[in-house]
């Protein structure tokens, strides 16, 4: 330890106090706002592959699978644009509420727009569960729209600003894992309500939303505000409290100073949209823009939306294929408590290059091996080990995604903004997610019709471009406080040179160096504080 109740490690200091169960408690129960965010991505692929859901609010789709006299492709069977919009309506409505959600998060605090967020979703849940025509079923998945847009703005920053840095990653992953526990859940429920008969248990699946929509909303109100919030409205006594109360010491004054220069900082700042645009946030926003583009182009949502279709496609039979999923979603659960454990440890960056080769392998083995045994014209036939064998590779890449671009999209752009671009930043990171997950939701099924097998080598030659991105243009963030990112971009070989000095607040502490580490070895040198 040296003087100033801090110590080094990893590029930046970690202020004096411990992991308390407050902090993880509470941190616990703002990553169940995941829950909604996975339990609509894992249900909705398994509702749109039930034969009674789609003769009642999709017949055109039902007819097409089932009239003999129509001959379509295999990968053709669920192109239809209103089957499209019940998934990708859902997105198109989280990209709206995302800019108002970064308004109330900024004003009123994260915590309000928690329960903003979680109260939209339980409404929609409810008009889902009893939808009679595909209006009202639409009107459910706008609202739920909503509440995914107000929980994606709130939720990682909310985790970023409470928790401690050296286990930063790990706590904010808990938002991931607990989608990744959703889409599971999901799953599972599709799996059992299928087995209904009548065929009503897609009401089932719809309307059991209500249940991560109860839980974190009330959740929420019982959540503290973090010291950065309380902070921004002007309350100093209080926020220093508060960082007591979560660091579990009294001796909190060198981070306490440290968000108290970062939120005068950030009052001088009217227009954080405006703002945002200067040379000196680029890293910052491209980083918003990038991560989230980036990762709805690594395809997965082609398995998290559509897995029981995807599989019913490829010649899974209807249980076969919702079971397929569920597997898929065990996989997604499991490898993401890797990354939880792995990414203060290691890194982010080693995370995001080894999650890339691996997703880029499995997708041109999946493509390559459907192409080659399915057929260009979709009438081939799968045997079991070819279609054992997919599913393994699916699931391998299902794996990579999870302790990589899947928690590590949310968390990047959570961590590196400054407090007086936080909320605008977030709101970009969460539009152009949303944006872009509309458009893959939207798009995929007539791709998969038009592409065939090929949509996996489309999506591989993405990977294959975003792993480079980070390769060159991410530097390891792992261990920095927040308010001391600055020293990070200030460091790196491209992106110092928008950093002017006067960004990297307070006094530059000494540092060791991590070896081999290309962005800190030469910080001292680069700061002239």
């Amino acid at each position: 330890m040296t003087g100033g109740g801090f110590a080094t490690q990893g590029g930046g200091r970690r202020y004096e106090g411990r992991i308390t169960p407050f902090v993880v408690i509470t941190c616990l129960v703002a990553a169940l706002g995941g829950l909604l965010f996975g339990y609509d991505l894992g249900i909705s692929g398994g509702v749109t592959s039930m034969e009674m859901f789609l003769k009642k609010f999709f017949p055109s789709v039902y007819h097409k699978q089932h009239d003999e006299t129509i001959h379509e492709s295999q990968y053709c069977k669920f192109d239809s644009e209103m089957l499209t919009l019940f998934t990708s309506s859902l997105y198109l409505a989280a990209l709206v509420a995302s800019f108002f959600a970064s308004i109330v998060t900024r004003v009123f605090g994260r915590k309000v727009s928690m329960v903003s967020g979680g109260f939209a979703f339980l409404v929609g849940a409810i008009l889902n569960g009893a939808a009679s025509n595909i209006v009202m079923l639409i009107i459910g998945r706008l609202l739920l729209g909503v509440g995914v847009g107000f929980a994606n703005q709130s939720v990682p920053v909310y985790l970023s600003e409470m928790a401690p840095a050296n286990v930063r990653g790990a706590l904010n992953i808990g938002f991931q894992m607990a989608i990744t526990i959703g889409i599971l859940v999901a799953n599972l429920v599709n799996y059992g309500t299928a087995k209904i008969d009548g065929g009503w248990g897609w009401r089932v699946s719809l309307a059991l939303a209500v249940v991560p929509a109860v839980m974190m909303t009330v959740g929420s109100v019982f959540l503290p505000d973090t010291p950065n919030s309380i902070l921004e409205r002007g309350q100093p006594d209080r926020a220093r409290d508060m960082l007591k109360k979560i660091r579990g010491t009294s001796n909190v004054e060198e981070e306490f100073q440290d968000l108290h220069d970062a939120s005068e900082a950030a009052k001088k700042v009217d227009h954080p949209w405006r703002n945002i645009l200067q040379p000196r946030y680029r890293p910052q926003l491209v980083c918003c823009i990038l991560i989230p583009f980036f990762q709805q182009l690594t395809g997965i949502n082609v398995i998290m939306f559509y897995a029981p279709v995807l599989f019913k496609t490829i010649g899974f039979g209807d249980d076969a294929s919702l079971m397929s999923a569920v597997i898929t979603g065990i996989v997604n659960v499991v490898a993401t408590i890797v990354s939880i454990y792995s990414v203060d440890r290691f890194g982010r960056r080693i995370l995001f290059l080894e999650g890339g080769i691996q997703m880029m392998i499995c997708q041109i083995a999946v493509g390559g091996l459907i192409g080659k045994k399915f057929g260009v014209d979709g009438t081939g036939v799968l045997s079991k080990f070819d279609a054992d064998f997919i599913l393994f590779l699916i699931c391998a890449y299902v794996a990579a995604f999870a302790w990589s671009w899947g928690p590590l999209g949310w968390l990047i752009p959570s961590e590196i903004c400054p407090l007086e671009i936080r909320s605008a930043g977030q709101a970009i990171n969460v539009s152009v997610n949303m944006l872009f997950t509309f458009i893959i939701a939207q798009v995929f099924l007539a791709m998969l019709c038009h592409m065939k097998f090929g949509l996996f080598f489309f999506f591989a030659g993405f990977v294959i471009i975003m792993t480079t991105f980070i390769a060159f243009f991410i530097p390891e963030t792992r261990n920095v406080p927040i308010e001391e990112m600055n020293r990070v971009w200030k460091a790196h070989w491209f992106w110092g040179k928008y950093i002017p000095d006067d960004a990297v607040i307070g006094r530059l502490y000494e540092m060791q160096a991590e070896p081999k580490d290309p962005y800190n070895f030469n910080l001292q040198q680069t700061l002239r504080l």
